[in-house]
């Protein structure tokens, strides 16, 4: 260790004098402590001084640690990040010299072998906030002293320093680094890993896990520099593997977090090893599946001691001195992503194939409830709901994971291992439970949870007759035997009974349906365990819709009755999920809904109100009552008792509690959906006024949002009726426009407008003589409040807007675009060039059926006009691909570059990409589906099949994975569309489009009618896309 002999001289005393007053008692004197380090940190020589104070080791250890575990930590980073590089975002003046900066990391790198970890840690921190910026080209001697560190057995501080400072470096490495830093590394890392007798456990893990970002980064770079990275990687494979091995072989020790730590930065390694590169590891693979088999049984031993009985120590929740984990749970996580890595390998499969039923067998082993589970979910129903739907992190759903990789890669045969190992699992666990074993109930609990977790893939093997053994028949041996067992001794197994019932109900006979229904039914008005109920409510959520309405009628009152007493116990997740059963129960008992109508509305909209800021219960409980209202001779007496409910709350907005004025507003909007026209009208009579009034005033962002879908649904829903029924029609428009040039106000936050697109398409739809005169003005707004908008959702609805004006204007397209031409533009020739650059940027984003028929249909109406401004306008083309990685610093210097495209060509394009999407969905998408291709077959049979020609990549950017689902959406004939604003979109004329005829005349007509300017925007396609177009020409002719 070296001694620096670092003298104290005053600005260092008063250095540390300021340091320990940080940490006194008196709030006075740390304050002005903490004032005078922050006024000195702008002098010169401050980050010499903090660094001289680490580096003292004369000073009592005391100080020191005051010093620079909290403060060269904390300001000496802070220090760095503000004054060292004046290219970061951070960077204040002054800047370090270069003269300051040299001394700086002298001292730091002199300090790295600190014989006090956190001192040392602190330093390994500063040197790799440094190396961030100046390593390797301002600093080329980091990685030789660090070696140098390594490389010095005598030294273990130093070998400590130099692991910690690499461990931090490794993780932001860039394809520039790593083909020089791996040579000369992995040497030393590969004498560490290898000698246990000199290195211990922690020296040698760390170094793994330095290995294992190398490896990563090596992997990232593969992509592009595969020859480069194999040349570098090929000797390096078998020492590894020989280590990997070595490791892996030991079994896996009880309470020893060092022996899990390694193992699991050793499998991090050899994960990285086989994704990446898996033709270079295979034939070195052999050695390592033994030492991993060795492994994998060791552990679940090991697991069930500890975490399942409770026996041993699993040390849950702990973390090692540099925060890393070292729980049990982490390194089982951490084997199961490794074997399903291996599992999903079309390489490395075969050499676990023999041993396939064995690994189902033993996965069900880790998947069994632990002793720390039991104890936390019979505390708390709410954490075992949220623990099964939020699917939390952990063995058991890693596991499961890892089951359905084996039935996905290993198909029959993986579907007979789970199967098996299902049998040989309730076997098992009907042994334990006739010596008495206290746990026998979990082994089979974990079995139904994994058969459960597996339930379309075996339902799906079970119709299509690939399994040997009735899946049905094994199920109903195993939860009728079990049915009679004391509910209070085993919820868990009771609850995870019920729910598997409900998964796999289609291969369960009726009459045991009807048992386990009529058990859940019974068991949510007794007396029973939390975890009980909530595995009733999953299974009547899942059982009510299918069961036969007869069969369940008799018992629906009772049904309702526990329900409603349930819903003042529960809370949080349990809320949540009887809330759901009840809007599942009223759907089934539609007939008996008059009469529990007045007993469940009040019991939900109490607990709405008392839940208005949980957003999930809130949207659950308006759901229940949107069930309600939609039963029969339900929807008056609801509309009655909720008006009294809401209106003193949008009547007096400001007087309320945060989120309560925009619920109300939702639940207004919630009533006036497919409402009978005298419904709306009383709904208008209580609410129009005040819902006018939250748009015009409110600075609440979701009250304003509510608010303008609110208005829309009035408009939907009266019509031309809304005018009358205010008794001052032209007051009414006057209002209406009020709010709609609030909502186009383009100094208004994004958010507060986002669905302003909606409210004015209902305006234009429903009142077109009202919004006439004002085009010019609500154009001009329309393209203000575009170009101020920083949400693409909202630029797209308001783009729908002009698409639909488009539509409106045809034939006369010309005239409208001659509008646009004449509203100036800042930072173009005019508004029509704007609005084109826009559209043509956001047409592939556009979602929702309605939209994009309405927005493609447009596109070809403006290139139908063949008006002069098209051929003036370019806009943004397609995306120029650069080779290479890309790194954070990389992607400031050089941002996406795109070409630039004449208009006509634009369109011409993304009409047909529609085209080629079309042709995808009916090459991928199910047989038993009616699409508009069919429709289109049905008028001539050739036209199909000659569409089904072409199918390929676009030339202007592959739109989203959005939108091509909506895209599917558009292409169903009998089309019911689940987007909120389908009810307002479907009085218009437009959504009865068949966009796949549509595109199809036009591009025979437009070849026809013009085509020179055809021939010469033909050119410009892709091939995929003129195959496409050419298939209808070709057929048409």
């Amino acid at each position: 260790m070296a001694n620096f002999n670092i003298v104290v001289d005053g600005d260092q005393q008063w250095l540390l004098n300021c340091l320990s007053a940080t940490l006194d008692p008196s709030h006075e004197v740390r304050s002005f402590a903490e004032a005078s380090l922050d006024q000195a940190s702008v002098q010169p020589g401050f980050g010499t001084a903090l660094s001289k104070v680490a580096a003292n080791r004369e000073l009592p250890l005391g100080l020191r640690q005051i010093s620079f575990c909290y403060h060269a930590a904390v300001l000496l980073k802070q220090f760095i990040k503000k004054h060292w590089h004046e290219g970061e975002e951070a960077f204040e003046h002054p800047a370090v010299s270069s003269d300051e900066k040299v001394v700086v990391r002298e001292l730091l790198l002199l300090s790295l072998d600190d014989s006090h970890r956190k001192i040392c840690t602190a330093v390994s921190m500063a040197v790799a906030s440094i190396a961030a910026y100046d390593w390797p080209e301002d600093w080329p001697d980091l990685l030789p002293y660090l070696l140098k560190l390594i490389n010095d057995q005598n030294n273990m501080n130093g070998v400590h320093g130099a692991l910690r400072c690499l461990a931090l470096l490794s993780v932001d490495l860039d394809d520039t680094v790593v083909p020089t830093l791996v040579p000369a590394l992995f040497p030393c890392l590969l004498k560490i890993v290898s000698s246990p007798q000199v290195y211990d456990k922690y020296l040698r893990t760390k170094s793994l896990s330095i290995v294992y970002s190398c490896i990563s980064m090596l992997g990232v770079m593969s992509g592009v520099y595969k020859t480069e990275t194999s040349a570098l990687i090929m000797p390096m494979i078998k020492p590894w593997m020989d280590q990997f091995s070595t490791i892996l072989n030991h079994p896996v020790q009880s309470e020893d977090p060092d022996d899990w730590s390694i193992r699991t930065e050793v499998l991090k390694c050899l994960n990285q090893f086989v994704q990446n590169f898996p033709s270079l590891i295979e034939s070195e693979f052999m050695i390592i599946v033994g030492p991993l088999w060795h492994t994998f049984m060791s552990s679940l031993g090991v697991y069930v001691r500890s975490s399942i009985e409770g026996t041993e120590d699993p040390y849950d929740d702990r973390y090692d001195s540099d925060g890393a984990e070292k729980s049990l749970d982490s390194f089982v996580i951490q084997l199961f992503e490794f074997l399903l890595t291996i599992v999903g390998s079309a390489k490395l499969i075969t050499v676990i194939m023999n041993n396939v039923k064995e690994l189902t067998y033993n996965t069900i082993g880790f998947l069994q409830i632990t002793e720390q589970q039991v104890h936390t979910w019979s505390m708390d129903a709410n954490q075992f709901v949220a623990d099964e739907d939020d699917v939390t992190y952990s063995c058991r759903v890693s596991g499961a994971l890892l089951l359905e990789e084996v039935v996905n890669s290993c198909g029959t045969e993986g579907i007979c291992a789970i199967i098996d190992a299902a049998k040989r699992c309730f076997s098992e666990s009907q042994r334990e439970k006739d010596v008495g074993s206290a746990i026998w109930w979990r082994t089979r609990e974990a079995t139904l949870f994994a058969l459960s977790s597996l339930s379309d893939q075996l339902l799906e093997a079970e119709d299509s007759e690939l399994t040997r053994v009735g899946l049905g028949s094994l199920l109903e041996q195993v939860i009728t035997e079990d049915s009679g067992l004391d509910v209070h001794q085993f919820p868990f197994l009771y609850s995870r009974i019920f729910s598997s019932v409900a998964k796999f109900s289609s291969v369960i006979s009726h009459g045991v349906l009807e048992h386990f229904l009529f058990a859940a039914i019974k068991a949510i008005g007794m007396d029973v365990p939390p975890p009980v109920k909530v595995g009733a409510c999953r299974a009547l959520s899942e059982l009510l819709p299918e069961m036969n309405k007869g069969i369940i009628q008799p018992h629906l009152m009772s049904l309702f009755s526990s329900l409603s007493e349930l819903l003042s116990q529960a809370s949080d997740e349990t809320l949540h999920l009887v809330l759901e059963t009840l809007q599942e129960a009223i759907k089934a008992g539609y007939e008996l809904s008059a009469s529990i109508e007045p007993v469940i509305s009040p019991v939900v909209l109490n607990m709405w109100a008392s839940h208005i800021s949980d957003p999930f219960i809130s949207i659950d409980a308006i759901e229940v009552l949107e069930a309600l209202k939609n039963a029969p001779g339900c929807i008056r007496p609801l509309v009655s008792r909720v008006l009294p409910c809401v209106w003193p709350v949008l009547n007096q907005p400001q007087q309320q509690p945060d989120g309560l004025v925009a619920g109300s507003v939702d639940l207004v909007t919630m009533l006036l959906k497919n409402a009978p026209t005298d419904v709306v009208k009383t709904v208008y009579d209580a609410c129009f006024d005040a819902v006018i009034q939250i748009v015009l005033q409110s600075d609440d962002h979701s009250e304003m949002q509510n608010a303008t879908e609110c208005l829309a649904a009035f408009i939907s829903g009266g019509r031309q009726d809304v005018l009358a029924w205010g008794g001052d029609s032209g007051n009414t428009v006057r209002r209406l426009f009020d709010a709609a040039s609030r909502l186009l106000d383009p100094n208004l936050e994004s958010s507060g407008s986002l669905f302003v697109g909606s409210y004015i398409l209902q305006l234009i739809l429903h009142l077109p003589s009202q919004m006439a005169p004002h085009i010019r003005d609500l154009v001009a707004a329309l393209l203000r409040r575009m170009r101020s908008a920083k949400i693409a959702g909202l630029r797209s609805s308001l783009l729908l807007i002009f698409a639909r004006l488009v539509h409106l204007s045809a034939p006369n397209v010309g005239q409208f675009i001659d509008l646009l031409v004449t509203i100036p533009a800042d930072g173009y020739d005019n508004s029509f060039v704007y609005l084109m650059s826009e559209w043509t940027k956001q047409q592939g984003e556009i979602q929702g059926a309605y939209q994009i028929k309405v927005t493609t249909t447009a596109l070809a109406l403006l290139l139908s006009s063949r008006h002069a401004e098209l051929a003036k306008i370019n806009v943004q083309g397609y995306l120029v691909q650069s080779a290479g990685i890309t790194t954070r610093s990389k992607a400031k210097l050089t941002p996406d570059q795109w070409t630039v495209v004449p208009l006509p060509a634009k369109i011409m394009a993304l009409l047909a990409d529609a085209l080629v999407e079309i042709q995808e969905q009916v090459g991928t998408g199910d047989n038993e589906q009616d699409s508009d291709w069919e429709e289109v077959e049905a008028e001539d049979g050739e036209l199909d099949k000659d569409l089904m020609y072409s199918a390929g990549v676009t030339s202007f950017g592959r739109p989203s994975h959005e939108h091509l689902e909506a895209m599917a959406k558009t292409f169903d004939k009998d089309e019911e569309d689940s987007y909120e604003d389908d009810q307002l979109s479907a009085a218009d004329p437009l959504n009865k489009i068949n966009l796949a005829n549509y595109l199809a005349e036009f591009f025979v007509n437009f070849s026809q009618s013009e085509r020179q300017m055809f021939d010469h925007l033909f050119q410009s396609l892709t091939q995929d896309q003129r195959n496409a177009i050419q298939a209808i020409r070709t057929h048409e002719g």
